[in-house]
């Protein structure tokens, strides 16, 4: 957690919190799995946060977010987390830590969720551990009542890396596992509507190693084994009941960016929270009963983080591909800004109210 002024927290501290996020990203696609758009605007959470002890923290704010072109705030929505942290152990209720917190891979986990799918809202747990890292967490994203004409919509997931290699090693191996689930379902709606279980998971490995030279810095290889199963009663919703696909990525660490080097293939591969472009089905609005049954993409990945303070950086990714199976190059670009700093506004702990 990064603070201003204030240091380590303490039981009665009161603090002021600020996250901007400002995003950019132009997708030039013209292919038939995923459209060509482009994502602008800003998304900015100011919170109070408050330490009954050091171990609970709370906070409360407003999320404002201002998609650029339109005149309208695009969202304006209440925040709230508690979060206990007791050892290597944290447990979060509210608005649990999202997007790319839970450190899943893309064919499993859209990268753009962040820009367009800012805030979940449940329960989480997360084990920090030195070797161990595991967030199993849940994301209640529609609340159904009695007679209503939609159904109840809930996500979830685990995601999780075991070290294998010891702490001073050269070369750092790690196994990685990840799964997620959606449920769309309820009991009390007016709807004559099929339930719906869809599953992924994936389990990789992780190697990489630290160069100490000045032009080179660390090479990283993750390779990855996919699935994607349709458990819901009733079949025929989708296009496909099982699928796998195979995730490689090898990333040169520079001084100057990071090239980071990815090849997909997908059989028959569907992941409702997945990156689009990995997916077999399409999800464009010209050709939406397009199937790529075994999509086989390359994508080479520039990336480079430009540290404007402890508490702002700016990210630049350009990022083409190619579609082997539509002869096609296809390419997005996107700049990032992120702020996120905090105050402490004073103790309050042994403050007592008088007069009453």
């Amino acid at each position: 957690m990064k603070t201003g002024v204030g240091g380590v927290p303490v039981g009665g501290d009161l603090r002021l919190s600020l996250n901007s996020f400002t995003f950019f990203k132009d997708n030039e696609y013209f292919n038939k799995i995923v459209d060509g758009y482009t994502l602008f605007g800003t998304q900015l959470n100011p919170q109070l946060v408050y330490y009954p002890s050091k171990d609970l923290r709370l906070e409360a704010g407003v999320l404002l977010w201002k998609d650029f072109g339109n005149p309208q705030l695009k969202q304006v929505r209440p925040t709230y987390r508690a979060t206990w942290t007791t050892g290597h152990h944290q447990f979060i209720l509210g608005n649990i830590r999202a997007n790319l917190n839970h450190n899943y891979i893309e064919p499993l986990f859209n990268f753009e969720r962040v820009m367009q799918n800012p805030l979940e809202e449940g329960l989480q747990y997360r084990y920090l551990g030195n070797r161990l890292f595991m967030d199993f967490w849940v994301d209640w994203q529609r609340q159904q009542y009695r007679y209503s004409n939609y159904q109840e919509e809930i996500a979830g997931g685990l995601s999780s890396s075991y070290q294998l290699s010891s702490d001073g090693s050269n070369w750092q191996v790690s196994v990685p596992f990840q799964f997620t689930a959606i449920h769309h379902g309820g009991q009390i709606d007016t709807l004559d509507k099929p339930l719906q279980t869809l599953l992924n998971e994936a389990v990789g490995i992780t190697v990489q190693r630290q160069i100490g030279s000045s032009l080179i810095r660390g090479l990283r290889f993750n390779g990855y084994v996919l699935g994607f199963q349709d458990n819901s009663p009733t079949q025929g919703q989708n296009p496909f009941k099982y699928g796998r696909g195979l995730y490689l990525n090898t990333t040169l660490e520079t001084r100057y960016a990071d090239v980071m080097l990815s090849y997909w293939q997908g059989s028959r591969f569907m992941a409702p929270l997945g990156g689009d472009l990995y997916q077999s089905a399409s999800r464009t609005v010209s050709n939406p009963e397009y199937l790529d049954r075994q999509r086989k993409i390359l994508l080479v990945r520039l990336l480079r983080d430009f540290r404007i303070s402890d508490a702002a950086a700016l990210t630049v990714r350009v990022e083409p591909l190619y579609d082997f199976n539509a002869q096609l190059l296809d390419f997005s670009f996107g700049v990032y800004l992120n702020f996120r700093q905090e105050w402490l506004l004073g103790n309050v702990g042994k403050r007592v109210r008088v007069g009453q």
